[in-house]
């Protein structure tokens, strides 16, 4: 049946361009998450390990021990809810930007309109996903911080559980609606930093010579790079720019999870924020300086990998999109 709707080519046509954003979104994603999925592999490795170890000497333990395939190990379940997550951001940002120009609202071709009707999809776009990626970020947060919550339950552990097996501890000890702690920040998170990740990416691509038809235009005289390269710069930049924002939230987020996971008495937001920044002995506070680089600690990881990802979600993106409006009917 599949080979017969694939030799039909007037009904892929149809189907493609019918469902253009969900198809682009998905390609792209599946790629970009292939190919950053090594350096969040590494961080994964570096939030869990007990010693102070530096990303180089990482990455030569892993190739030591577990070779090449090392850097891809359970890659099959993000690849697969990564990009289903993608393609549903993508579906409801594009249909509510499409609504607002629908009823004459931020469609003017200048970059506050632009930047505003993106930003307002995103934030729609990260409010909704969030609903239904908290429970598996716990369980993410669950098996990256299992040794730190082990230590606060005072349990030695023998083998970590597996995925499955953190689901069914979280839901036997708080319900099933433990698998929404932290839901408040991780919603706000989410919210805010979809609509600055497509808000600062409309406007980077408006600045830099799109037209209002989707087309690239020519590029200005002061950024000597080829237009095919524009979407993975624009990409790059509002990947990298949008989670440095928010990063400090998901930092106190990841805290309150950690807090919650281990059955310690909660902390209001701004008094885990506090803590992180001064220090947990308000007698002796820490430097500011110092305590912003304590709630920035492992960004710089993070931050190749949202170079390479977004870069690659948005060039791939685009390359897509264009080959399916370029097809007749």
């Amino acid at each position: 049946m599949l080979s017969q709707f694939l030799a039909d080519k007037p009904a892929v046509t149809h189907y493609l361009q019918d469902h253009k954003t969900v198809v682009c979104a998905t390609i792209a994603s599946l790629a970009s998450t292939s190919c950053g999925y090594p350096l969040d592999s590494l961080k994964s490795r570096l939030q869990t390990s007990r010693e102070h170890v530096s990303v180089p000497r990482m990455a030569a333990i892993v190739y030591r021990e577990e070779g090449v395939a090392g850097f891809f190990r359970g890659i099959w379940i993000p690849l697969i809810t990564i990009s289903v997550v993608r393609a549903a951001s993508f579906s409801i940002y594009t249909d509510i930007k499409a609504l607002l120009h629908s009823d004459h609202i931020f469609e003017k071709p200048r970059v506050l309109d632009v930047a505003l009707a993106a930003g307002i999809g995103g934030a729609a776009s990260g409010a909704v996903i969030s609903c239904g990626s908290t429970p598996f970020e716990l369980v993410k947060v669950r098996r990256q911080l299992e040794y730190s919550i082990a230590a606060a339950k005072n349990v030695k552990i023998v083998k970590p559980p597996n995925t499955i097996e953190s689901v069914r501890e979280i839901v036997a000890s708080k319900g099933i609606l433990g698998l929404y702690q932290g839901f408040k920040l991780h919603f706000w998170r989410d919210m805010s930093g979809s609509a600055l990740y497509f808000g600062e990416y409309e406007a980077m691509r408006h600045v830099l010579g799109r037209l209002p038809s989707g087309e690239q235009g020519e590029t200005p005289s002061w950024l000597p790079i080829p237009p095919a390269l524009i979407p993975f710069v624009c990409g790059s930049l509002a990947g990298v720019t949008s989670w440095a924002l928010i990063y400090p939230l998901d930092v106190v987020k990841t805290k309150v999870q950690q807090r919650a996971l281990a059955g310690v008495p909660p902390r209001g937001t701004w008094e885990t924020f506090n803590r992180l920044l001064r220090g947990p002995d308000p007698n002796n506070p820490r430097p500011v300086i110092q305590g912003v680089a304590r709630i920035y600690q492992g960004l710089g990881v993070s931050a190749a990998r949202s170079v390479l990802t977004h870069g690659f979600l948005w060039t791939v993106y685009e390359w897509v999109k264009k080959r399916v409006e370029a097809l007749p009917g």
